[in-house]
């Protein structure tokens, strides 16, 4: 069963979006590890935390994470006494992947199947959208049921996803904060980006670059948002006697 996110928050699955950030607040500030030094049940409190957060408000995940929690729910009732053939599992995946696409090895290591290991071939296409589902049918004495391995976002060092959107921070220097411009950046394809600085931005302000984030489910893509940040310049002067 997927964890349940909206009792980690302490919120019925009907919850806005307004409360849903109102108890990660002030849970986080509850459980956060600085408040808690050395204890591992606070850091795995706020691992969960992160995790319904970062699920719940994003519209595509949180409906994603419903249907799967319904379907696991009605799997569950229908259990019973029969031989459960079905496996579910995310596939963290880099950035890059999504672009170009990529191929790995599933290995499954299931006791019930009599058989070696089973190892299936996943092969992910090019533009393919966070969160897309695969399904490999199962061989060996559990055959009929399926493998079904959804593909997620792998955290990069540079880009942070968050449904189709990508965030990233560009330093400039406060020159060119000041008269604007643009500025080439490399992109998360790998190709050279260009973002054009309004004159005089401030620091922490988001520039939205259309069409440069992750792949989309039904085509296109979505945005990149581009956070400046800059030194300004401080000019002491000697005081007068």
């Amino acid at each position: 069963m997927l964890p349940d996110h909206y009792a980690t928050l302490g919120l019925a699955r009907r919850c806005t979006l307004a409360q849903i950030r109102a108890a990660y607040r002030r849970l986080a500030a509850q459980h956060h590890p600085d408040r808690n030094p050395g204890s591992p049940e606070a850091l795995q409190k706020m691992q969960e935390l992160n995790a319904a957060y970062e699920t719940l408000t994003d519209p595509v995940r949180r409906r994603a994470y419903d249907r799967d929690r319904d379907q696991d729910r009605a799997e569950s009732r229908t259990r019973g006494g029969r031989i459960t053939r079905n496996i579910s599992q995310d596939v963290p995946l880099p950035i890059e992947a999504f672009f170009h696409g990529t191929a790995l090895d599933v290995r499954v290591e299931d006791p019930a199947n009599s058989d070696e290991a089973e190892i299936y071939r996943l092969d992910v296409p090019p533009e393919t959208a966070p969160g897309s589902r695969f399904r490999l049918t199962r061989t060996g004495a559990l055959e009929g049921g399926v493998v079904q391995l959804r593909v997620k976002v792998l955290p990069g060092y540079r880009f942070k996803a968050r449904g189709s959107d990508l965030r990233c921070d560009l330093r400039i220097t406060a020159q060119r904060a000041a008269q604007g411009g643009s500025e080439m950046m490399p992109g998360p394809a790998g190709q050279m980006i260009r973002v054009t600085i309004p004159a005089r931005v401030s620091r922490g302000e988001i520039l939205r670059v259309s069409g440069e984030g992750l792949p989309k489910p039904r085509r296109g893509r979505g945005d990149l948002l581009v956070r400046i940040s800059y030194r300004p310049v401080v000019h002491v002067s000697r005081g007068r006697r």
